[in-house]
């Protein structure tokens, strides 16, 4: 009996993590809005002349194409064409630590091949932003709210000033989130509200959380 062939879907996504897999291939970890978290195989990417060399970092907003396996999640990825590199991201270490905590958070607090457009629309506009660490704190309650898991800040054990900064830090925009100024005490109140908040909701907070909210400029 003839198989049917493999079913070839296309999407838009950003690359969450890369590993090897064999020799010459690699596992490629997609967050996508209307699919979700996916996971590929880029056969033969790791060789010279592949077709995917120079496309496969992380950090790229790329449009894509795979087979879908009928067997597992993990699918067979087939073309690729970069919309963006964020270049920017590997020219500033607290930026790389800043993104790589995000995606290991979103990895850590998502489901595989779930519908996930507020998620992605969010750690894009994150993604183009300078670091600074109540950056990072707006992304975890902003990533918190798609969620449906923010915290009640008027009943949360804050000071009034922290309370205050935090609902900033939850509903306006990144761009006006990095013009606020925090004191070092703020900074640290918040540093521990929310990672006491994410280890009662997630059970853990990746490691990386520590040097993505490391460096502040604050008013002493």
């Amino acid at each position: 009996m003839k198989r049917s062939s493999a079913i070839i879907e296309s999407a838009t996504g950003i690359i969450l993590r890369t590993r090897p897999l064999t020799e010459t291939s690699l596992i490629v970890q997609w967050l996508t809005p209307d699919l979700g978290r996916i996971s590929t195989v880029a056969k033969g990417a790791r060789r010279p002349l592949s077709p995917f060399r120079g496309k496969l970092d992380l950090f790229y907003l790329a449009d894509f194409s795979f087979a879908r396996s009928r067997r597992s999640d993990l699918h067979t990825l087939r073309e690729v064409s970069i919309r963006d590199t964020r270049k920017a991201i590997r020219q500033d270490l607290h930026l790389l630590q800043q993104a790589s905590y995000a995606t290991a958070l979103i990895e850590q607090a998502t489901e595989v091949e779930t519908p996930l457009e507020g998620v992605f629309q969010l750690i894009s506009k994150f993604l183009d932003e300078k670091p600074q660490a109540h950056l990072t704190f707006s992304f975890e309650l902003k990533l918190l709210d798609e969620l449906g898991l923010a915290p009640n800040l008027a009943e949360a054990s804050l000071s009034p000033g922290a309370k205050e900064i935090a609902r900033n830090l939850l509903v306006k925009d990144f761009a006006f989130v990095n013009r606020i100024q925090l004191t070092r005490g703020q900074v640290n109140e918040l540093r521990q509200f929310l990672h006491g908040f994410l280890i009662f909701h997630l059970g853990k907070v990746p490691a990386s959380r520590a040097a993505a909210v490391a460096e502040e400029t604050v008013r002493h």
